[in-house]
């Protein structure tokens, strides 16, 4: 890690603590909060306000950081986490909303504890010159004042991560508006940007034409596959048994995820094979605009046995629920990256995912890529790979053979080297 001071931006993990567990972005935040404040030289968290930019120092932000970790309740064994002992029927307290309640409360406590802690910091003349200021993540980008700070202060060098384009490339999967907003991300990095670290290249591609047709003049970018935690690769603990094939779906639930297109199929599966339907485990909360999925979900009863929805899982549940599945389904129709791709391969476990460009980028050399419009084509992967000695569960097993996932260590490296290759002090 470079010696030069450098300032994380942590507005994204204080606000996001209201939700019970992190997103891929929110897992991003973290990793780089937690990588810059334990590297040598000055090192300072730095919050977004309506008031200004507020610094604290390194101690502070560890205690920030830290304290959303908790609350996210990530650094936990897949024995102790409630959801996934609930989920493979093990000895679990009973989920109850007044349990909820209580579990928010307490997020909302922690989450005005950090809020205070950094309203009380310094100004940006608390940085040294030359810092880094380092964005991971897209928030308030859409609000370009809350970044004026950096015309008065041109000795910073700001670095800034892009998860994606898609709401301005797919703005039917947006929020209204968004699209806008997204826009209106991109053009803050094209003003302030010393460089730009993306995902994948299809992202950095993506970036650079965008910028390229409104006019911005190109910005040093910087590849660095998100890393997959070692739980992934880990074979600690027991595998989860489960009674038929048991078939995975890791995302939020999106439209551009595509889970009407599997819930359709499942339903299609049900009446084919009655009590001998695979298992479809949908993990990850709900999103925006997806009240078809919704509908099949609360009113298909003819689904209802054998579609099951979590939301909360950690880490290092998911990581062992991955070992004892029987695939990951991931029929997106549009990507920034795909973590669940690599983290199931890094399990072991089987992929079967759409034929889109990022997919073909990180996972061509092991998962079976299908048309996300495909429907014959998604059910006979499923119906095969419920086959135990299928020539196509045979194959895929046999690919991930030797196949090293990228680690965080790896992607931070990339992140030191592109902070080390910035001018200035």
């Amino acid at each position: 890690m470079t010696a030069r001071a450098i300032a994380f931006d942590l507005t994204r993990l204080i606000v996001r603590l209201r939700h019970a567990s992190p997103t891929g972005i929110d897992r991003v935040d973290l990793a780089y909060a937690r990588h810059v404040l334990a590297g040598e030289g000055p090192r300072f968290g730095l919050v977004t306000s309506a008031f200004g930019p507020r610094v604290i120092d390194r101690e502070q932000a560890h205690a920030v950081v830290e304290a959303v970790a908790a609350g996210w309740v990530e650094d936990v064994r897949a024995e102790d986490d409630p959801v996934y002992r609930r989920l493979v029927g093990g000895p679990s307290e009973q989920a109850t909303p007044a349990g909820a309640r209580r579990d928010a409360l307490r997020r909302r406590r922690v989450q005005a504890g950090t809020a205070l802690r950094t309203l009380r910091g310094r100004g940006i003349e608390a940085l040294p010159p030359g810092t880094v200021y380092l964005h991971s993540a897209h928030l308030r980008l859409d609000l370009p004042g809350r970044f004026d700070w950096l015309y008065g202060r041109r000795d910073i060098r700001p670095v800034f991560f892009v998860h994606d384009l898609i709401p301005i490339s797919h703005p039917e999967y947006g929020r209204p508006g968004e699209s806008v907003r997204h826009a209106r991300r991109m053009e803050t990095i094209a003003r302030h940007a010393a460089a730009v670290i993306v995902n994948s290249t299809d992202v950095g591609a993506r970036f650079s034409e965008h910028l390229a047709t409104r006019g911005f003049s190109a910005k040093p970018i910087t590849v660095a596959p998100l890393g997959v935690e070692p739980v992934f690769s880990a074979r600690d603990g027991a595998a989860p048994r489960f009674s038929r094939p048991t078939f995975l779906i890791c995302g939020t639930i999106e439209s551009r995820k595509n889970h009407l297109m599997l819930l359709q199929l499942w339903r299609d599966l049900a009446e084919r094979h009655g009590a001998g339907t695979p298992h479809l485990v949908i993990v990850g909360r709900r999103g925006w605009e997806v009240e078809n999925v919704i509908d099949l979900l609360e009113r298909c009863t003819a689904i209802a046995p054998h579609v099951t929805e979590v939301a909360g899982l950690s880490t290092s549940g998911l990581a062992r629920l991955m070992r004892g599945a029987t695939a990951l389904l991931m029929p997106s129709f549009i990507e920034g990256y795909g973590l669940p791709v690599v983290e199931a391969a890094a399990s072991g476990l089987p992929v079967v995912a759409s034929d889109i460009a990022v997919h073909r980028e990180i996972g061509e050399a092991f998962a079976h890529l299908l048309d996300p419009l495909d429907g014959q084509g998604w059910r006979g992967a499923i119906e095969a790979l419920s086959v135990p000695d299928s020539p196509l569960r045979i194959s895929l097993a046999a690919r991930l053979d030797g196949y090293r996932a990228p680690t965080w260590p790896d992607h931070l490296r990339t992140l030191d080297t592109a902070i080390a290759a910035l001018d200035g002090p």
